[in-house]
């Protein structure tokens, strides 16, 4: 599929990081401004090639940037609905110092652009350097559903990234056309219809309830040489920087448009995060990039501020890149250096973790979900390890979803990467809900992902636990393999004829059938002590699921014939903690059929 961006930055990090935010401001207003920090006008369009490969640049004329002013003064109306009380003493005072600062600057009339650009900047570190006076709450995330924001309107972002910029996260993603239709009838693929709607903005303090902003770009959004977004023929895979010396934000998103030379890369830029954002540049060809535009992409932002896009080549994928944006105004992407070559791989995506860089990505599977391909190195451009898959894809093919984007939280207590999962429903059929996502932690060597269909995430102490809602059976709605298998992902076979038939329940594409007198387990690593509920939807001959707790107790759930799907539930299930089995047998050479299997504590 078409590309994808992510920005996994706990905070906003400037190139200043080491200055205070006072130190910062102070030192940006003595320094008159100069050429390198001056946002460029509008320019004479050119072709320019360098390296053995070459890069070609189509610049028709930049549009002259927003007002600057606009931006700082968005955020200092934002940030002053901050309460004293809620934050430590130590953290508000500089916070409220650089709000102070950035206000008078806002509002003087003779203020230079990177004066401007200083004040933004030092304003949303102080505000990222916030420490709440308390430790948090516990919020729920619950998967396998299709998400609303807080006014209950649907949640419509695809191939996108969550970025934090000050105290706030903000959620940028595609909306497309087809995933109204598949939300509003969920029983058939969509894949013709990747029609691009526009680029909604969402904010968050918590990572769970999303507030809608804005529409950052529209189908008539500009984007160079009289053209507009409306007439692209593929609009997908973005993310957003924040450049320090001009005060912008960057958003870069693939495009392929007939009218500006194919395939390339689309900087945006707007003054605030939730500004409506502008045409800044086109970039057809990466320097080292053996095709034109990008395969899948993302934007990581490390530690120092330095913002890179992550990608693969366009045809084949089967090289993986690492390129800095430009750092004076982050409107080219400069000479890419190589990370991977192999096997095509697609959702290309970094996260960082207790000091070590991770680059992700997924099998080139269309809209299909995959197990996460890592790479694990000691510098962002450098030094990467063989790739190997990362545990906890394996049972399910990473929650049904494809590489999208990361995110890691720096809290309190622990370091927790939400990974979130990209699942093209709408074009792949395959489940419900568009963004999965879930916990990645790192306990031993490596990191381990924790495929939950609900769980509970404290932002502040980076916390998280299973939800009370929790399904600890993987793949349980058959929905993992995109073809007719005769292994169904995450069961193994013990005898008889197993795969996965067309047709689930309420119109879903698959589900599992077993005959033969032939059935499949599942052995799930580990689950609390407590009493559980069992629960599937089952048609056709007889059959029984058994559940075995790490004890070698059982309970068994007898499936009678029907000629219809009907719901079948076995309740006061007692399970020590530790690991348990759940096993579906058909009862003769007739097949049973099951489809939305459930293993749900319901008491301790």
């Amino acid at each position: 599929m078409e590309g994808d961006v992510l920005r996994q930055a706990p905070r906003v990090a400037s190139k200043y990081w080491k200055l205070s935010a006072t130190a910062l401001l102070s030192l940006a207003l003595a320094v008159p401004l100069c050429a390198s920090t001056a946002v460029a006008g509008p320019a004479v369009a050119r072709t320019q090639t360098t390296g053995a490969a070459g890069t070609r640049l189509l610049d028709e004329g930049a549009a002259a940037g927003p007002v600057v002013e606009r931006g700082l003064d968005h955020l200092v109306s934002d940030y002053r609905t901050r309460v004293p009380s809620q934050y430590t003493a130590d953290s508000w005072a500089p916070f409220a110092k650089a709000l102070t600062t950035a206000a008078g600057v806002a509002g003087s009339r003779s203020a230079t652009t990177s004066e401007v650009a200083a004040a933004k900047t030092a304003l949303m570190n102080a505000a990222a350097e916030l420490k709440a006076a308390d430790e948090g709450t516990f919020q729920t995330i619950t998967n396998d559903t299709f998400w609303n924001d807080t006014s209950g309107n649907p949640i419509y972002s695809q191939g996108g990234g969550v970025f934090k910029f000050g105290d706030t996260y903000y959620w940028y993603g595609v909306h497309y056309a087809g995933a109204e239709l598949y939300r509003a009838n969920p029983t058939k693929k969509y894949d013709g219809n990747v029609s691009f709607v526009s680029i909604p903005v969402y904010s968050s303090k918590d990572l769970v309830n999303w507030k809608f902003e804005n529409r950052v770009a529209t189908r008539s959004t500009g984007v160079g040489n009289g053209a507009d977004l409306g007439g692209a023929g593929w609009v997908g895979r973005l993310g957003v920087s924040y450049n320090e010396n001009t005060g912008k934000y960057v958003l870069a998103v693939q495009m392929w448009h007939t009218g500006r030379g194919g395939h390339g890369v689309l900087l945006l830029q707007g003054d605030s995060p939730t500004d409506t954002f502008d045409y800044g540049y086109f970039q057809t060809q990466i320097t080292n990039s053996p095709t034109t535009g990008t395969g899948d992409q993302t934007v990581f932002t490390d530690d120092n501020g330095k913002d890179y896009l992550v990608f693969s080549n366009r045809e084949g994928r089967s090289r993986g890149f690492v390129a800095k944006f430009r750092e004076s105004d982050s409107l080219r992407i400069e000479p890419a250096v190589e990370i991977r070559r192999g096997d095509g791989r697609e959702g290309n995506a970094m996260f960082k973790l207790d000091g070590k860089y991770y680059h992700a990505a997924s099998d080139p599977h269309g809209w299909n979900s995959s197990v996460n391909y890592v790479n694990e190195f000691g510098s962002v451009q450098s030094g990467y390890s063989a790739e190997y898959v990362l545990p906890g894809t394996e049972m399910d093919y990473s929650h049904v979803t494809q590489t999208g984007f990361f995110v890691t939280v720096k809290g309190t207590k622990q370091n927790t990467v939400v990974y979130a999962g990209d699942r093209w429903a709408d074009f792949a059929w395959n489940g419900i809900g568009y963004n999965q996502w879930v916990p990645i932690t790192k306990t031993g060597a490596r990191p381990q992902f924790h495929s939950v269909s609900q769980w509970q995430f404290n932002v502040t102490t980076g916390e998280w636990r299973a939800g009370p809602a929790n399904n600890h059976i993987l793949n349980p709605d058959i929905q993992a393999d995109r073809v007719i298998v005769s292994s169904v992902r995450g069961w193994r076979n013990l005898g008889g004829a197993v795969t996965n038939v067309n047709g689930g329940v309420n119109g879903s594409r698959f589900a599992l059938q077993v005959s033969n007198s032939g059935g499949v387990e599942q052995r799930i690593e580990s689950v609390p002590a407590g009493t559980y509920t069992l629960a599937l939807h089952a048609r056709g001959s007889a059959g029984q699921v058994v559940v075995t707790g790490a004890d070698g107790s059982q309970r068994t759930l007898s499936i009678p014939s029907a000629s219809g799907w009907t719901r079948r539930e076995l309740t006061g299930v007692v399970l020590p903690g530790g690991a348990a089995t759940v096993t579906v047998r058909a009862s003769g050479s007739g097949g049973v059929v099951v489809d939305q299997l459930s293993l749900v504590k319901t008491s301790p």
